[in-house]
């Protein structure tokens, strides 16, 4: 059956590649979209990068005809900008016609009363979705890169043996599983059916199941409390696994546990030249707007629980603050936001990505590739808080890493669960 999807400004923002993601179906944006892609092109953000990639899509596309009478799509699709949006005499009392979304809803409406086909709005917009609703329009999310976040792959599983298989893990300190194929690098908590006390836990190499090496390792003072903070360790001390993600609630000692690391990795074993830790520049709630200063100020307060984290690390330094002054001015520990990694290329150095569910899809390609020969990237984050206008716990690239990278040698993950912080910080993660 035909279908015709009508696309909101938010989705192209959020992935510009969307105007190619519908097949052979009919792609209709209202003109007031193009309106708000142009007051965006001119942000030095991902929003503003995607506005101007939308625009020159749409720009290339005119050479194959006039828009505004449809063009065909490399799908076998078409493409049409359509002015029809003024007519909104049938929607409920209280829409402003002037509003950018009535407007959109209203192409949308109006397609649906002409089109014999079936005709679906396409938004992120929860608002919008609610209000197409009422007004008789069908519509759905933009699901093209979303991951089931309810079932994300935790890289950890639980599997029973007998005393017998018990005994050969620990005596030859490797097993070959039967009746299933974990993925690379995932994680076991190995019980024993006849003896419900016995239990250890395996890491999943090359074929077999494989003791942990590092899960007691102390890594600038700090030690795992918990089974996937040891986990989490053994993906983050070995050297061949290149890219490493670890998603959990506030407290669960994600970026300690990679800084500790990272100390450890540069400055005792000299493993990597340098340990760089960025994170998307986003605030929670309102922005402050301007900040004064060079770019390591203005950098600071963004930083800031980056600077907590390391500070704790050097509480037994005689001077924790010129420590890590004086490990900034070497260039041996880097600071940096996001804004400035596009275009380089960063070799033998560890990279610690925080707060990465605040990240496009997008985003964590960009990164990603910028790794250089030797070195390792870690990335960290709670996509259950998300500061970003267009992402959520489904759509941010942090799960879409997991989701994507879950069958590779090169990268492992852990889902930790147990808030380590404190028991306030845990008793608010767990209910509130």
């Amino acid at each position: 059956m035909h279908k015709t999807y009508v696309l909101d400004t938010n989705v192209l923002l959020h992935n510009p590649e969307a105007l190619f993601a519908f097949q052979d179906n009919h792609v209709v944006i209202p003109l007031t979209v193009i309106e708000e892609i142009d007051s965006q092109k001119k942000k030095q953000d991902e929003i503003g990068r995607n506005a101007r990639v939308v625009s020159r899509q749409l720009d290339a596309l005119r050479s194959l005809g006039h828009l505004s009478e449809g063009v065909p799509m490399p799908s076998g699709g078409k493409l049409t900008i359509e002015l029809n949006h003024s007519s909104i005499i049938n929607f409920p009392k209280g829409l402003d016609p002037d509003k950018h979304d009535n407007r959109i809803l209203a192409v949308a409406f109006n397609l649906s009363q002409a089109e014999q086909g079936i005709v679906t709005l396409v938004t992120k917009d929860l608002n919008l979705r609610i209000k197409a609703d009422v007004v008789g329009v069908r519509t759905e999310d933009f699901y093209n890169d979303k991951v089931d976040y309810d079932h994300l792959y935790s890289g950890v599983v639980e599997q029973y043996l007998s005393a017998r298989e018990m005994d050969t893990f620990y005596r030859e300190e490797r097993l070959k599983l039967s009746g299933c194929q974990p993925l690379p690098n995932q994680f076991f908590l190995l019980k024993c059916h006849e003896n419900s006390s016995q239990s250890a836990l395996a890491r999943y190499s090359h074929g077999m199941l494989l003791p942990l090496c590092h899960a007691d390792s102390v890594n600038w003072g700090i030690k795992a409390l918990n089974k996937e903070q040891k986990f989490a360790l053994e993906l983050l001390r070995d050297d061949q696994i290149r890219v490493v993600t670890l998603v959990g609630r506030a407290g669960t000692g994600k970026t300690l546990l990679a800084l500790a690391v990272g100390l450890e990795k540069v400055l005792e074993e000299n493993a990597f030249s340098r340990l760089l830790v960025t994170r998307p520049v986003i605030p929670m709630g309102e922005d402050l707007g301007y900040l004064p200063g060079t770019k390591e100020e203005k950098l600071r307060p963004w930083m800031q629980p980056i600077y907590d984290n390391l500070e704790f690390l050097m509480r037994n330094c005689p001077e924790p603050y010129g420590v890590l002054d004086d490990l900034v001015r070497k260039g041996t520990l880097e600071l940096e936001a996001l804004t400035y990694i596009r275009g380089r290329s960063i070799p033998k150095q560890l990279i610690l990505c925080d707060e990465a569910q605040n990240l496009s899809p997008h985003m964590i390609k960009t990164l990603i590739t910028r790794v250089g020969e030797d070195t390792k990237i870690v990335f960290t984050g709670d996509p259950e808080q998300i500061d970003h206008p267009y992402l959520d716990a489904s759509s941010n690239g942090l799960t879409y890493l997991v989701e994507r990278l879950k069958g590779e040698e090169l990268a492992g993950h852990v889902t930790l669960v147990r808030g380590e912080r404190s028991k306030v910080a845990e008793l608010g993660g767990r209910l509130l």
